[in-house]
């Protein structure tokens, strides 16, 4: 099934061209569940084509059908220029098709160089005996420079920065694409999956310029994202995912913001006119005074009960270095938390004590910092409050599941199996599982850190609403985010840094994502 909301405009040649990749009544289901439902797919030649959809829409089942790891049901056809591929295909034959992949996680071994990295499918799949070292090390030093990448070819992966790791994945895809595919004629499909959830925005800038110039050297792109602003950036055209079928196509530059949230929702949310009621000042909850480190010359806040306030600034300015000082994640230079009736000297700060006094922390970097994927998520959820739930000298195993499952029904974590691996989770449900993890300590200070990165519009809403009702409930919470959308829908007050200070507060009624954005680059 294919539904085009918008044709792609005449005089285009991507679309006038045969398409780099066309399949349709491509379905997918688990035991009795309907992954995929006769799903219709085009990519045209030099296009960059969205792909969007909630958690659960059928995006990962899509993407891992295409890659050979998962087979289709029967029906589904597949053609990749012009030419038709039987399906299931094995993945080293989609690589001599001409598609390439880039997953979330990159697919890096931080334990060896940059250039080893590059050519890991040299090691592992192709028959070449001998490697010139440093005569691949100089090509991949042209290579970079021609996309103006500053990497070292011998340089360690583990050094570097979370944009150099996605470059060095991309240019990988895109080189392993362009050397197997040789004198063939197309320059092939390079399929994104989620490559920038976990980057800040200059960061996604950045890899935007380098998929644009792959994408004027001849190669189609397939990019997923939950970021309906990155997708109107960056795509051609984009088809929305819905309840495993296809909700729409269309020219990105033809659709605006909110009528895309309503395809990949089915009704209508207003994420941009989301404001918090307004609260009359409770009584002050917690203190941070003077509080140095890093980026951070001096930092002080009088934070009340029941209030969310936001840190935001331009990257480097030091609002996302506060939280994890506050926590004793990071040590600080100097300062003092006042919390309820305790004094606490940040530079001493362990993260075991401020749990202790009544203070949690959800990072950014959910399943690296926040969780441990190798466990599941009964044991996940349960990991803080192990003692309340069961006994101090044995695990009673029953009573920690009826507590996951009663949190994965309360903070609707899908699917609904508290048995499945927390790394199995898509980034929304594993924002779902640490909040419910955290949010039943009934904490007095949370400190999060980017709440709805990588998550997905549906899910922002129920993240948000987690978070409101917490501080309903009495919790203080202050959220580092680049996020302006959602410092607007949630937060009573916003504190914008600039080089390590805060420079400006924007409150109630003024506080807007235009207000925002207008005060962090106004001081840059």
């Amino acid at each position: 099934m294919e539904i085009e909301i918008a044709a792609t405009p005449a005089g285009n040649d991507a679309s006038e061209a045969r398409p780099v990749l066309r399949l349709t009544n491509l379905s997918k289901s688990f035991g009795g569940v309907q992954a995929l439902d006769r799903v219709g797919l085009q990519v045209g030649r030099g296009e960059v084509h969205g792909l969007l959809g909630q958690n659960g829409s059928g995006k990962s089942t899509l993407i891992k059908i295409l890659s050979g790891f998962h087979a289709p049901d029967p029906g589904g056809q597949l053609w990749i220029d012009g030419q038709e591929i039987g399906l299931p295909v094995a993945p080293g034959a989609l690589r001599e098709h001409g598609l390439s992949f880039v997953h979330q996680h990159l697919g890096l071994i931080p334990s060896i160089t940059v250039l080893e990295n590059l050519l890991v499918y040299d090691l592992a799949i192709a028959d070449r005996w001998a490697i010139n070292w440093r005569a691949e090390a100089q090509r991949a030093r042209e290579l970079f420079a021609r996309y103006d990448i500053r990497l070292d070819p011998l340089a360690g992966v583990s050094r570097l920065s979370p944009v150099e790791r996605a470059q060095l994945a991309i240019v990988r895809a895109f080189d392993w694409l362009q050397r197997t595919r040789g004198g063939k004629g197309a320059s092939g499909l390079l399929v994104l999956d989620e490559p920038t959830p976990f980057l800040p925005a200059h960061d996604v800038d950045v890899l935007f310029r380098l998929v644009r110039d792959i994408v004027r050297a001849g190669t189609s792109v397939i990019f997923v994202s939950h970021d309906i602003d990155e997708v109107l950036e960056i795509t051609t055209r984009a088809t929305v995912l819905r309840d495993g079928r296809i909700a729409g196509t269309f020219d990105t530059a033809a659709m605006d913001k909110r009528a895309i949230v309503h395809l990949i929702v089915g009704q209508h949310v207003d994420l941009e006119s989301m404001r918090p009621p307004a609260k009359s000042r409770g009584a002050r909850a917690a203190t941070i005074r003077n509080l140095r480190g890093g980026t951070i010359r001096d930092f002080s806040a009088e934070l009340v009960r029941g209030e969310v306030v936001g840190l935001t600034g331009l990257i480097g300015s030091g609002y996302d270095e506060v939280i994890y000082m506050a926590y004793g994640a990071v040590p600080a230079a100097g300062g003092v938390l006042e919390l309820g009736s305790r004094s606490i000297d940040l530079p001493t700060l362990r993260p075991r004590e401020a749990i202790a006094a009544g203070c949690i922390l959800i990072p950014s970097d959910r399943p690296g910092a926040g969780a441990v994927p190798t466990l599941n998520v009964t044991e996940n959820v349960n990991l803080a409050v192990l003692g309340d739930v069961s006994r101090s000298w044995a695990l009673a195993d029953t009573k920690l599941a009826d507590n996951a499952a009663a949190l994965a029904e309360r903070f609707d974590i899908r699917p609904r199996n508290p048995a499945l691996l927390f790394g199995a989770l898509s980034g929304g449900n594993q924002q779902k599982a640490l909040i419910a993890k955290w949010f039943q300590t009934s904490p007095s200070l949370m400190l999060l850190d980017e709440p709805t990165q990588g998550v997905d519009v549906g899910a922002r809403a129920q993240v948000f609403s987690a978070i409101a009702k917490a501080a309903e409930e009495g919790a203080t919470v202050l959220c580092a985010s680049s996020d302006y959308e959602q410092l607007s829908a949630i937060c009573d007050r916003v504190l914008v840094f600039s080089r390590g200070e805060v420079i400006e507060q924007i409150a109630g009624d003024r506080i807007s994502k235009s207000a925002i954005a207008e005060a962090c680059y106004r001081s840059a």
